[in-house]
Formats: structure tokens, sequence, C-alpha cells
């Protein structure tokens, strides 16, 4: 049986190790309202008191209702400082800048907020020497579903290792809110978005995938090629030598 007392202990340690050898004097995460985050935050609290958790919605109106009460709730349980920045008009002001620049496509515009996100707890970061804890889990980075120097950008990651199957156990024993175990996984970066219809397979599919090297024809080829277009995402930056 997994021991996730043990893991929860190591992966503050983890934590606190990072934050010492940086010599920051605090923590901010995205406090998206996801599993993924609640997780993350609920770890760094334990690991340093000093954690910050930024609720930043983004035009789509979810971010503003059960993205943000979820996050709070969280914080509210965990006692973890939070903070509430609407980058709505930010985003707004950045399309306007690249009219007549650019023809923005769907997937250029879905990218800002994730992007603009990662700018406000890095600004956050520079302001109060707070390292800025990344929230993806390993079912995301295997199937590129992320955005590069967004929601993939982070000082130190506790939770990397972690399938998305497996973070949805971990938040259970770490009495994570209800509220936020029992929603459908989403990104909230646009209206009736859900990770799972958008990508076409399920964690639960995914997870057994990555973890087994099983899956039905249809969900074996819907994952690989996930994987394969989103490598670049994965590698280092190209360097000239």
């Amino acid at each position: 049986m997994r021991d996730y007392q043990k893991e929860f202990n190591e992966r503050v340690a983890f934590i606190k190790e990072k934050v010492a050898e940086a010599h920051a004097d605090g923590i901010v995460f995205g406090n998206s309202g996801g599993k993924d985050s609640a997780l993350v935050g609920i770890l760094c609290k334990a690991a340093c008191d000093n954690t910050v958790g930024v609720i930043m919605p983004c035009a789509s109106k979810r971010n503003f209702g059960i993205d943000a009460d979820d996050g709070r709730e969280l914080a509210d349980k965990f006692g973890i400082e939070t903070r509430v920045v609407d980058l709505t008009p930010v985003r707004e002001a950045e399309m306007k800048a690249l009219e007549g620049i650019a023809e923005l496509n769907k997937a250029a515009i879905t990218n800002i907020a994730p992007r603009l996100r990662m700018t406000t707890l890095y600004t956050i970061g520079a302001a109060e020497n707070r390292l800025v804890a990344g929230t993806g889990n390993r079912s995301e980075m295997y199937m590129g579903y992320f955005t590069k120097w967004g929601d993939g950008a982070n000082d130190f990651n506790p939770i990397s290792d972690l399938t998305a199957t497996e973070v949805f156990e971990f938040l259970r024993f770490v009495k994570g809110p209800e509220s936020i175990i029992n929603k459908a996984p989403s990104a909230g970066l646009f209206e009736g978005q859900t990770d799972e219809q958008e990508m076409g397979v399920t964690y639960a599919a995914i997870d057994k995938y990555i973890t087994t090297g099983e899956a039905t024809e249809e969900d074996k080829a819907i994952i690989d090629r996930f994987h394969s277009r989103s490598e670049h995402k994965r590698r280092p930056i190209a360097t000239f030598k």
C-alpha cells in the first residue's frame, strides 16, 4: 500500500531544501481552484508558512465563479494567504496592442492567460524574494497539456512525478476540499472547457498508458499524437555550440 504520509514528509522536506538553497523568504503559486494547485498549495504551506496563493481570473466566467470560490475554500481550510489579481484588462490590452501586428488564432489567444499568470507570479516572486512553485503533473507533462513559458514555468515542482490519478489520491489523503476533488479537471481557459473533453481521452486512460503501456488502439493513437507533437515543450532550449 502506498505510504502517502511518508511521501508528504519527503515532499515537504524537498520544498524546504529548495527554499533554503535559494535563500528565499517565501513561496508563491497560482491558486487556480484545481486539484494540482490545491495539492501544491497544501505541500508548500506545510513546508513554508510564508506561502502565498494568487487567484488570477482572466476573461473566463468560471475563473471568477467556481474556480475562485474553490481557491478561496482551499486557502481558508489550510490557512494560505490569498491575493486576487484580475488579468482580464491586461489580456485585452495585449490583444489590442497586437491589432495590425499579427492575426491571432485560437491557440495564440488561449495561451495569453497562462503566460500572463506566470508573469504575475514571477513579478510577485521578484518583489518579495519568493520562489514560484510549479503545479503541473506527470500526465499533463507527457501529453504536453500545458503552456510553454506559462504554467510550464516554475522554480521547483513538488508533484511533477505524480500522475493525475495519484494527485487525486494524494489530495484525498491530505483531506483537500471536496469541491475541488469532485469537479472535472479544467484549465478554465474558456467557457465549458474540460481537459478530458479537449484532449479526447481520459486521465485514467493516459495514466494507465504511461505507467503500464496498456491502452486501447484509439486511446493510444491520441496519446501518442499529443506526446509527439508536444516534444518541443519538454526539451531544453536549443543553443548553438
